[in-house]
């Protein structure tokens, strides 16, 4: 039986193709379209989808839908008639759309798949993430918390899932959202909503949590049980185009700080409090879900759960004795969640979970390119290259991040979820001092104080982090171990907000934050065996089984997906090599001949 999973019309559009309860493909739109967090309907991944497994409209047994629309109109028309007449601004830029294309959802499927005969179901969006997070985990039973800004009317599930099916136990409503409270915070910063949560994060550690007690006494009634109240008078979101607006301000006496301006103490300050308050309630959530569903296992879904701090303090918490994580955690995986849903919950296929393997496939599920593609990629272009097998390149490329070269690296099947895992990924060298600033200023464009992420052997986790529990996804935060750090003088200990940035702090610098923590990438040599291959040999020059690992993409783009993309990447940026499987490119003048660039032009930077 062919599904297929689709999430569209909100944030991160996506496809999932589950054949037989196994997921053989599974992309976002955006890495297609090039524009980042498109939410279109997916067509592009659709007809990459269609190519790579070789399988034809007419081959789909169902398609589903990760959401129900009408549900969420309800919504709509309920929080307006609730708030009325403020927020018709809002109401009335919201109807057109629903008008025009969600309440079709059904026939806009048909007709894209050009099947008008194709069976289309509906799954909630929390059964979505639900499914997305327990069917691809190892465990047999397993508590499941999801969490995000909103669904149709949930903002928060706790559920138990058993054998092929689970049930909602617990659920938070709208207006009421942990989500959408961080993204308050984000946007109040000055940062995106939707895709500047993770800076908000990044930007909490230099700054102090004074604005904790004020934040759970005027902006949350947060209970033991995890259960919560907002303060709606404090937001905009429920009858707004904003999150907040001036009585947000004069709560916290700064004005909301504008983008690109110049990151203030207080705003270090508001990401170090609200990411507290966070850490807190997802503490609280995860023991109220250890009574509701009692089980050794737990699993992550929803937006909120990509907070690898938050998600490494439950962690190491020991509530649950395994965590599980959907990497594609937010909506782009509630595609592959629906499909799941239908095979198991719906038609009620067995399950067969496999203690200490998960069914993500290390998440490498989108298209890959072969030799033969790539080469005539090259010699259409007429761009210089050398030719070299894996073991060789592996060497090569080892050598190259020794030698504090910037190499991207291309090759394989696209990684599904927001995390560039050694498919898609720029390399560097993770005992650098200068690297951080170096690949945030010169090759990312984006803001100095981001820290990068080490991947490391997962047979070495143990010996250079404080956890030994293997992290693929890159999704659980750990610290350096103590014996891997410097020690620090009473100044650098002294120093304050982003003055903190330079100070050197382990013998791995470029990949210790400023409280000693990192955001790990464990690389198992059965699931990435050339990127493995590269660490392994960079260990044997240095000593060292840890580089700098994060995403092909410049600020404000998606994570590269072809050849092409990769490509342009390396020529608009100061990266120095540019590997496409086996073939190295060299940015150096004469190695090229006159290069066409006419077709770059159809994905402009801006």
């Amino acid at each position: 039986m062919l599904i297929l999973g689709i999430s569209a019309f909100y944030h991160d559009s996506a496809v999932s193709l589950v054949k037989d309860g196994e997921v053989i493909f599974a992309a976002q739109e955006d890495r297609f379209s090039r524009k980042k967090h498109d939410s279109g309907f997916p067509e592009r991944s659709l007809q990459a989808c269609l190519k790579t497994t070789g399988i034809r409209t007419e081959d789909l047994d169902y398609a589903v839908f990760y959401e129900k629309p009408l549900w969420k109109l309800d919504r709509l028309f309920s929080t307006y008639m609730q708030f009325a007449p403020r927020g018709i601004r809002s109401f009335l830029k919201a109807v057109p759309v629903w008008a025009k294309q969600r309440i079709f959802i059904a026939d806009i499927i048909r007709n894209e798949l050009k099947r008008k005969d194709l069976k289309v179901l509906f799954t909630t969006h929390h059964e979505s993430h639900v499914g997305a997070a327990f069917y691809p985990s190892p465990f047999p039973d397993a508590a499941v918390i999801t969490i995000d800004a909103v669904g149709e009317w949930d903002t928060l599930t706790i559920s138990h899932g058993q054998g092929n099916s689970f049930k909602i136990l617990k659920r938070i409503a709208f207006p009421h959202s942990l989500g959408l409270l961080y993204s308050a915070f984000t946007y109040f910063t000055g940062f995106k909503v939707n895709s500047g949560e993770y800076k908000l994060m990044g930007l909490a550690p230099y700054g102090e949590p004074v604005y904790k007690d004020l934040i759970l006494k005027e902006l949350i009634d947060l209970r033991e049980d995890g259960s919560f109240r907002l303060n709606l008078k404090y937001f905009n979101f429920t009858t707004g185009l904003t999150m907040t607006g001036s009585r947000f301000e004069r709560l916290f006496g700064v004005p909301r700080r504008k983008p690109e301006t110049e990151i203030r103490q207080a705003d270090m300050d508001l990401a170090a409090s609200i990411q507290v308050v966070l850490e807190e309630a997802m503490d609280k959530i995860a023991r109220t879900a250890k009574t509701l569903a009692p089980s050794d296992n737990l699993c992550l879904a929803g937006g909120v759960a990509l907070n690898c701090v938050a998600n490494g303090k439950i962690l190491k918490s020991r509530i649950f004795k395994n965590i599980w994580i959907q990497p594609a955690a937010g909506d782009a995986g509630a595609a592959r969640g629906a499909a799941l849903v239908v095979w198991y919950q719906h038609f009620k296929n067995p399950r067969n979970p496999v203690p200490g393997r998960d069914f993500q496939k290390g998440s490498f599920l989108g298209p890959s390119y072969s030799r033969e593609e790539i080469k005539a990629f090259l010699d259409e272009n007429r761009i210089a290259h050398r030719e070299r097998p894996r073991p060789e390149m592996a060497k090569t490329v080892a050598r190259l991040i020794d030698e504090n070269k910037v190499v991207g690296f291309f090759q394989g099947p696209m990684e599904f979820g927001p995390r560039a895992l050694g498919a898609r990924s720029i390399l560097g060298d993770a005992r650098s001092s200068e690297m951080q600033s170096k690949m945030n200023l010169k090759i990312k464009f984006r803001e100095s104080f981001r820290p990068f992420a080490p991947s490391v052997l997962e047979e070495k986790l143990k010996d250079w982090f404080d956890y030994g529990d293997p992290t693929p996804y890159m999704l659980l935060v750990y610290n350096v171990r103590e014996d891997k750090r410097l020690p620090l003088s009473e100044a650098d200990r002294a120093r304050k907000g982003l003055a903190k940035l330079p100070v050197r702090r382990s013998i791995v610098p470029a990949i210790t934050h400023v409280d000693f923590s990192a955001r790990v990438h464990s690389v198992a040599m059965d699931v990435n065996p050339y990127y493995h291959a590269v660490i392994e040999e960079f260990e044997k020059r240095t000593g060292c089984p840890v580089i700098i690992n994060t995403s092909f993409n410049v600020r404000g783009e998606p994570i590269v997906q072809s050849p092409q993309d990769a490509y342009r990447c390396f020529m608009r940026t100061n990266m120095d090599v540019l590997v496409l499987d086996t073939f190295l490119i060299e940015k150096q003048e004469k190695d090229f001949i006159q290069v066409d660039e006419s077709w770059m032009k159809e994905f402009p930077l801006d």
